[in-house]
């Protein structure tokens, strides 16, 4: 699905993607972990992607397999960034900081996370059990 870079689209995104899910009998554990960590991408995507211009559009993908595996890709049209160059909101100096943290919440949650296109689009990869 492409929708206008808007937080306020977060929401329907998040539920369409997760009714998807429900949809093709994806039965994991982990529908807390895959659905905050959408919501981070796609928040990541509308306000450092597309700063926030309503103009731009991000574009979502999700698919599920029968071993239980889901696949999200998020992209933006932004410049893209170097994910190695986020800083660790771990360490004493970024614990007080109000934002940073939406990346490495996203790696603790999904089994894989990967950039491509220059960090302008990010694929998230979780499993959960087979389809019964």
């Amino acid at each position: 699905m492409t929708f206008q870079a808007e937080t306020s689209a977060i929401d329907t995104v998040t539920d369409g993607v997760m009714q998807v899910l429900s949809d093709n009998k994806w039965v994991g554990q982990n529908e807390f972990a895959i659905e905050t960590a959408l919501r981070e991408a796609l928040a990541n995507a509308i306000r450092h992607g597309c700063k926030l211009d309503p103009t731009k559009r991000v574009q979502c993908c999700v698919t599920c397999d029968e071993s239980g595996e889901v696949l999200i890709v998020v992209r933006d049209p932004g410049t893209g960034f170097d994910v190695s160059a986020v800083p660790d909101p771990t360490s004493a100096q970024n614990k007080v900081k109000s934002s940073g943290r939406g990346v490495f919440l996203i790696n603790e949650l999904m089994d894989e996370v990967r950039y491509a296109d220059e960090g302008r689009e990010i694929h998230m990869r979780k499993t959960g059990k087979p389809r019964v």
